[in-house]
């Protein structure tokens, strides 16, 4: 320990506020699930959360899905979404936020505050804990715990270390974090990659790490093990920084009585677009993704995120309102159910300088926008479309046609495309309907492909029109590479071997052979 005198950062005292099972909360909140029912949420194929009756059943944290419902056959599955994660814990935030500033999201369900100032509003530490405790169980979040201690993570592992209703605050006397920490294990670190090697190491637990030299540890394991030392240490210098309230931009209209007609609910949302988009350009901000919250009068909440290929107006905003809740009907259709609310929120927002017109103005493409936005809002949000390239591995099945503003659903990025899709480069000119052809050995012979994948003989001559007297000489040909799609549905299935293949001409081909017949999918001009 002599190694480490003189290493003394300045460690605050904080205040560390954790809401277990967070996810689950927001997940029950956001879908209307009751909370008795066990429920998993699911990121990768993993279970990344699980309610308290999913847990009794033995579901927990890692599992498989699959093995998750064989544990717990009536568990309900449900995908993870950070983004609804993040956005539930806000008011929570904001609410806290009115009792006592300074407070710092660690992550969803988590946040992190100064002692210093709590305790002495509220008269001392439990004191303040107890404050924070009250003001959670007005938000419907009773099992909260709190950990008071030096440093944030000796702070977090005391809110941990608390059970049951009796106990939800757990105060660590100052200086008293080193001995708190000790018997702690080393995963509670949150260092996943240097855990496994700190153990067969010998080193288990907190206490373990903290008893050897500093120096020794940054020179074994880099800056990691220094910071490893320094948190077991219970000298965790980190400093909390609070955050800065975000700006109330999103806007919202009740209904009462609630209305039942599209019509009239886009009129009365006029004012509240107007002010939804006078506050962000007054925050100097325009948004470019817009999300729109519409509740019915059973309390039934509908929301879609719309984007827009430049910024959204006011009289966009009403457009998408109305698209919301027509769908494909007529603009003075009725509604299954009477609208008692409608929110607006930003999902993306831009700096409204980069929006700005040139010295000049915006020329044709501004031109072209403003026509194909005008089309669309007058015929529907699906009478404008724009061809764009989506997922997939067939070149003709990648040519996708989406509403003009809109993200296409499964897009391929460059640096990962779909397993089994052609490389570069693409073809230049891609067939809406496969053409048949005639691929022959030197025979005159169809060509095929075996069970193993080989072909039963080498492609001598090529017919594009598919008639084997047109057949001509092939310069060359590479595959055959096969693809193999849904092949757990029957009626969906697909099997096929692709082959490039280059005739006599110079032309370059992509072709297609499905059981027995060849088809030319491309040609590369």
């Amino acid at each position: 320990m002599a190694a480490t005198k003189g290493y003394e950062p300045a460690v605050t005292r904080a205040i560390v506020v954790w809401c277990p099972d967070w996810p689950v909360i927001a997940a029950q909140q956001a879908l209307d699930l009751a909370p008795e029912l066990p429920l998993a949420l699911v990121e990768k194929g993993l279970v990344f959360a699980c309610s308290e009756a999913a847990r009794s059943d033995g579901v927990k944290r890692g599992l498989r899905m699959r093995e998750a419902q064989a544990r717990c056959p009536q568990l309900e599955v449900v995908p993870y979404d950070p983004v609804q994660d993040a956005r539930a814990f806000d008011p929570v935030l904001a609410r806290v936020e009115e009792i006592t500033p300074g407070v710092q999201p660690v992550r969803p369900g988590t946040f992190v505050l100064r002692a210093r100032g709590p305790a002495r509003y509220y008269g001392g530490e439990e004191e303040a804990a107890a404050e924070l405790l009250r003001c959670l169980e007005e938000l419907g979040l009773p099992d909260a715990r709190v950990g008071v201690a030096d440093g944030p993570f000796a702070a977090e592992q005391a809110a941990r270390s608390t059970g049951g209703t009796r106990t939800r605050v757990r105060v660590i006397p100052a200086s008293g974090s080193p001995a708190f920490l000790a018997p702690l294990p080393v995963a509670q670190l949150g260092l996943s990659d240097l855990t496994p090697l700190l153990r067969r190491l010998g080193l288990h637990t907190l206490g373990d790490i903290a008893a050897l030299s500093r120096v020794d540890m940054r020179e074994r394991f880099g800056e990691r093990g220094e910071q490893a030392h320094t948190l077991a240490s219970g000298l965790d210098g980190t400093a909390v920084v609070p955050r800065t309230p975000p700006k109330q931009l999103d806007r919202a209209i009740e209904f009462e009585p609630p209305l039942d007609r599209v019509d009239q609910v886009t009129f009365a949302v006029r004012g509240a677009a107007e002010q939804f988009i006078a506050g962000l350009t007054k925050a100097g901000l325009v948004c470019t993704s817009l999300r729109v919250e519409v509740t019915d009068e059973s309390g039934r909440v509908s929301d879609r995120t719309w984007l827009h290929p430049r910024l959204f107006s006011a009289p966009d905003v009403v457009d998408r309102v109305r698209w919301h809740l027509q769908g494909a009907g007529a603009i003075d259709s009725g509604l299954a159910s009477p609208i008692s609310r409608v929110a607006l929120a930003p999902e993306a927002v831009d700096d409204i300088g980069h929006h700005e017109d040139g010295l000049w103005g915006g020329g044709a493409d501004e031109r072209i926008h403003h026509g194909l936005t005008r089309v669309q809002s007058m015929l529907g949000h699906e009478a404008v479309v724009t061809a764009t390239i989506a997922g997939g591995r067939a070149p003709a099945e990648r040519q996708v046609l989406v509403p003009w503003g809109d993200r296409p659903v499964g897009v391929a990025r460059a640096d990962r495309p779909w397993p089994g899709s052609l490389p570069a480069p693409a073809p230049s000119t891609v067939f809406e309907v496969p053409r048949p052809v005639a691929v022959l050995t030197v025979e005159g012979a169809p060509v095929e492909v075996t069970d193993r994948g080989d072909v039963t003989a080498p492609i001598a001559l090529f017919s594009a029109t598919g008639t084997p007297r047109d057949a001509r000489p092939v310069d060359s040909w590479a595959g055959p590479w096969p693809v193999r799609e849904r092949w757990w549905d029957a009626s969906l299935a697909r099997a096929m071997h692709r082959f490039q293949l280059v005739d006599a001409d110079g032309t370059a081909w992509l072709l297609s052979l499905a059981g027995s017949g060849w088809f030319a999918e491309a040609r590369y001009d």
